[in-house]
């Protein structure tokens, strides 16, 4: 009896060990979205500040993708050998201090710079957040990476909404950045408590290996294409908002804060939806709901109620793609930091080609640019999910009902 009560005791405290750090996750990913969305709705002011057009200024976007994707080659390779939360640590507290300098910072290149790290920072949080979460509930993963990118939203949905209320109240974006940055402090406090998760399969710190590289340049490929238009969407909505005169400053930041928190929104529900759907039909039905949305603004491009319920069902559509897309890959082939560092790299690339894309062409073409470019990548980011789907398996699906519980189940262990 006492060894089972020893047992039983064990299992609940390793369960208790499991949440609290999930939860810390989550609380770090409340400020990558803080950083993320944060650019968008300060973009005009920032151009004020550094006495630059919306072209220039637009390059900032290419700044931080850029920093997004050196991080992300980087932390592939430092996530699979060193302890994960000793690096998150340090990449929350890069974070803060480059979102108290933004609005210290007037020459553009100097912000360029600024952007950059912050970029270089967030997405090294990003990935060992997405690695780390797998590693500690495995084939579990789906309703937790859910939720994981459901607090992302959270943050994205917040820092609109205190950066236009802090700017009515002090005149500028000083306090409002200060805010953002003061926030990540005490979670960097929480998560170096913790002990860090490691790979069953790479606990002796041994090169990792890509068990399936044309699946993972096609997946590579979808995230180039969803994550510009999900950049492009989050950072250019407000300015299309106002230069179609569809909306105020003040209501422009309120539009992109409800796209924000639509999309926050279909993430909490994504997770018990992943519980019960498959990730295939999950994600036919993500990208038809996104592109429904954009389609709507461009076909009534002159209606603000368009805008807006176009802009909800965009965010509802887009919410559970990256989640699930992990979630997807993880059912068809093994999942290592330097696989979850080539995804976001190429999320990078469309976060860093798409927006600025869309700076170079705004002014001249006119604002319905930014729609277009998004409605064609999302389009072109389902035929590539199609194609995904068509060529790839599940893997080791009768493999895994022949073996042990204790093997199929692979438990984690932790660093100190």
């Amino acid at each position: 009896m006492a060894a089972i009560d020893t047992q039983t005791h064990s299992s609940r405290t390793a369960i208790f060990r499991k949440l609290i750090t999930t939860a810390a996750y989550y609380a770090a990913f409340i400020g990558l979205g803080l950083g993320v969305a944060a650019i968008g709705p300060t973009l005009p002011d920032l151009a004020r500040h550094t006495r630059s057009h919306l072209d220039e200024i637009s390059f900032l976007f290419t700044a931080h993708s850029t920093g997004y994707l050196l991080g992300c080659l980087l932390a592939g390779h430092i996530y699979d050998r060193v302890r994960g939360h000793p690096v998150m640590v340090l990449m929350l507290i890069a974070m803060a201090a480059t979102m108290f300098l933004v609005p210290l910072t007037s020459l553009l290149w100097l912000l360029t710079l600024v952007i950059f790290l912050l970029g270089l920072a967030g997405s090294i949080l990003d990935v060992g957040g997405n690695t780390l979460l797998v590693w500690i509930h495995q084939d579990k993963v789906g309703p937790y990476m859910n939720g994981l990118h459901a607090f992302f939203g959270v943050g994205t949905v917040i820092a609109p909404v205190v950066i236009a209320l802090l700017v009515q109240l002090s005149g500028d974006i000083l306090w409002a950045y200060w805010a953002l940055a003061f926030y990540l402090l005490p979670i960097a406090v929480w998560l170096a408590r913790l002990p860090s998760p490691t790979h069953v399969q790479n606990q002796n710190n041994a090169p990792a290996r890509i068990s399936d590289y044309p699946l993972v340049a096609l997946i590579v490929l979808l995230f180039i294409l969803y994550v510009g238009s999900e950049f492009a969407m989050g950072g250019w909505l407000y300015s299309y908002a106002v230069a179609m005169k569809l909306a105020d400053t003040v209501s422009a930041a309120y539009l992109t804060s409800v796209f924000w928190g639509a999309f926050t929104f279909a993430r909490l529900l994504g997770v018990p939806i992943s519980l019960r759907v498959r990730p295939r039909y999950i994600l036919l039905g993500d990208f038809a709901t996104a592109i429904l949305g954009v389609a709507l603004i461009l076909i009534w491009s002159n209606s603000s109620l368009a805008l807006w319920v176009g802009s909800i069902l965009t965010g509802l559509g887009m919410a559970s793609i990256i989640p699930v897309i992990l979630s997807l890959a993880e059912r068809r082939m093994v999942i290592t930091g330097r696989v979850t560092s080539f995804f976001f790299a190429g999320g990078s690339v469309g976060g860093m080609i798409l927006p600025w894309l869309i700076g170079q062409f705004f002014e001249s073409l006119g604002p319905p640019v930014a729609m277009w470019g998004i409605l064609l990548s999302l389009i072109a980011a389902t035929l590539v999910l199609l194609a995904i789907l068509k060529t790839t398996r599940v893997r080791m699906t009768s493999s895994q009902a022949a073996l042990p519980d204790a093997i199929v189940q692979a438990p984690i262990s932790y660093k100190h």
